[in-house]
């Protein structure tokens, strides 16, 4: 297992719940009570808890885990939970000190740190890119470590959740299957993918594509002028005819690109907006996390000139994806 129960610094154990009561144990025929962090871990629990589970989510479409910070609203939700999902790896690096103290009392669980092929971070030293969600291989391990938090937390459920992790791994594989044969599409020397922040580093890992992020991992990070200049520079060299921006990060650097380049002679275009650190509108697909990464694989491949359905792997995009 990958829970963290200990304090990760600072608070007492005391201080940023006091006032907030711990919940009661699980009577029978209750819903496990979850509260996860992001929206691709609440989707994933939802899949493999099933109506067993009520899954509540703190950060919703276009946030910015890099830079969230908890409420007093989250703080009451979390302490009141049967069980916290984080994804850890430093992404939600503001929450930190909190999800430690809240695990003095709850069961909190960072499911992302069962990947053990991560890749470095580029900004602090020993830690490692937290985006794992991008490879759906590396997030059919998380799944894995979700359905085992669930069963630790109600074992009566075991079985039910083993069958729904099951199900939702070969949906996983399904989806990894497209991703391969989409991207593959993609002329080998147009798979550069440029976008604001440095997400897609274990994307580019799994379909063979160069990752060009303009801030690094963290979105915390700022792009400098000199950056700035080589991007521009690297565009108009390599003859790269689209960008990216990203629906939880601001455009206004990618569009600065664009301008750079313009004003070298090149023109460049948006080849579209991906899901990066957080999915789509909740209640459509691309607020599920087979209908996030469905969305970014269709709108790269067609955006650096692969061939590819419009409406994605089943036909389920919205129009205009």
């Amino acid at each position: 297992m990958v829970t963290r129960r200990q304090a990760l610094k600072g608070f007492g154990a005391g201080l940023v719940l006091a006032g907030f009561a711990a919940t009661p144990g699980m009577t029978a025929g209750q819903k496990l009570k979850l509260v996860a962090t992001t929206g691709m871990i609440a989707d994933t629990a939802r899949r493999i808890g099933g109506d067993l589970v009520e899954v509540q989510a703190l950060m919703g479409p276009g946030v910015d885990p890099h830079a969230y910070r908890q409420t007093t609203t989250d703080i009451r939700a979390m302490a009141g939970a049967d069980l916290v999902l984080w994804n850890g790896l430093y992404l939600e690096a503001q929450m930190e000190e909190v999800l430690g103290d809240i695990a003095r009392r709850t069961s909190v669980v960072a499911v992302a740190e069962v990947v053990e092929d991560r890749i470095a971070h580029d900004d602090y030293a020993e830690r490692y890119d937290p985006h794992v969600w991008m490879d759906p291989a590396l997030w059919h391990r998380v799944a894995g470590a979700v359905r085992d938090a669930l069963s630790e937390a109600a074992p009566e459920h075991g079985d039910a959740f083993a069958a729904n992790a099951a199900e939702f791994a070969a949906e996983l594989e399904a989806l990894g299957a497209y991703s391969r044969k989409a991207l593959a599409s993609v002329p080998e020397e147009a798979r550069v993918l440029v976008t604001a922040h440095d997400a897609f580093n274990y994307f580019g890992r799994a379909y063979g594509f160069e990752v060009i992020g303009i801030q690094g991992i963290s979105t915390e990070s700022e792009a400098g002028l000199n950056r700035m200049t080589a991007l521009v520079d690297m565009l108009v060299d390599r003859k790269i005819g689209a960008v990216f921006v990203e629906s939880s990060v601001s455009d206004r650097s990618v569009r600065a690109l664009i301008e750079g380049a313009a004003a070298r002679g090149w023109e460049v275009k948006v080849g579209g907006e991906l899901y990066s650190d957080a999915m789509g509108a909740p209640g459509t697909y691309e607020g599920t996390y087979l209908g996030m990464i469905d969305h970014n694989v269709t709108v790269i491949a067609a955006g650096l000139g692969g061939d590819v359905p419009a409406r994605g792997m089943n036909g389920k995009l919205s129009a205009g994806s």
